[in-house]
């Protein structure tokens, strides 16, 4: 058994969420995908795939099989990339969306850097924190900002994972004071978040004991994190954003944390971009360089 072949068949039916599907994407028949399989799973002495529902599904010993062999796979690739002499001077016109955090209060640290290292690279930037349809809409690749994705035929990167803190400028602390606890927040001016997937309660949990419920019934909402982040610099109230959106402010002491002691949870980041057999050079340069920059904060 080829070993190799026989990951790319499974990555590719787990990808095209099926048998017949995975068959015609690899130019073959569905008999030889359903072979490889299971000598891939004879190999490894485990089943990937359950084959006993009518919805596809993979088992615990396939999820974590999945996401090496797209580790393994990505690797050889590249590879073979290189020797293929697919590292060409990385030049042309690049789409990319991103989330408007990343494209306006991230910007600063990391585009100069990016186009230092790829002058002959036009990046054609689309901000916003809708999810876009990548081949539908023309675009090379798609950073976001989300709770774990768990459903996408996309290749998925993840470049970072953040913890959310709440924020607020030192000037609106000297006035209002510093909350000390996350009863105290139901005291002060809180700006929300109104666009979609919004929440109507912030979950702070300490380290010990049980979740505090925040009630969001704040001073000023709104649909767009650039509304807030600049809000909150004005000394308005109290935000929750990325640690990596406000890490700068923070350092700058332009912010402050507050409540550092509870959790919010956190978000990932992800570089998303169409299956193809190779990658191109511009979207590698870019999410190599995206997640270099996530690896340094």
């Amino acid at each position: 058994m080829d070993q190799l072949l026989a990951m790319r068949v499974f990555r590719s039916i787990v990808d095209a969420k099926g048998f017949s599907a995975a068959a015609e994407r690899l130019g073959t028949s569905h008999s030889t995908v359903s072979r490889q399989l299971k000598q891939l799973e004879a190999a490894l002495g485990v089943q990937l795939i359950n084959r006993n529902t009518r919805r596809f599904a993979l088992t615990a010993a396939g999820e974590r099989y999945f996401a090496s062999s797209v580790d393994i796979l990505e690797r050889v690739d590249a590879a073979a990339q290189a020797m293929a002499g697919e590292h060409q001077r990385v030049a042309g016109r690049l789409r990319v969306s991103v989330p408007l955090a990343i494209g306006t209060l991230e910007l600063q640290d990391w585009l100069p850097a990016f186009q230092r290292r790829y002058p002959d690279l036009q990046l054609d930037l689309s901000c916003g924190d809708q999810f876009v349809d990548l081949v539908a809409e023309g675009f090379d690749v798609a950073l976001r900002i989300s709770e774990p994705l768990s459903d996408t035929s996309l290749v998925t990167r993840t470049l970072a994972v953040s913890d959310i803190v709440l924020v607020a400028s030192p000037a609106y602390l000297a006035q209002h004071g510093l909350p000390r606890s996350p009863l105290q927040l139901v005291k002060h001016a809180l700006l929300t978040f109104s666009g979609a997937n919004a929440a109507d309660h912030w979950v702070l949990t300490p380290a010990r004991g049980a979740p505090a419920h925040v009630e969001l019934n704040g001073s000023l909402a709104s649909d767009t994190i650039t509304a807030l982040y600049s809000a909150a610099l004005a000394g308005a109230g109290i935000a929750a954003f990325t640690r990596h959106t406000v890490q700068t402010d923070l350092d700058r002491g332009q912010l402050v944390q507050l409540l550092p002691g509870y959790s919010l949870g956190v978000r990932h980041y992800y570089a998303l971009y169409p299956q193809t057999r190779y990658v191109a050079p511009k979207v590698r340069a870019f999410v190599d360089h995206m997640a270099e920059h996530y690896r340094e904060r």
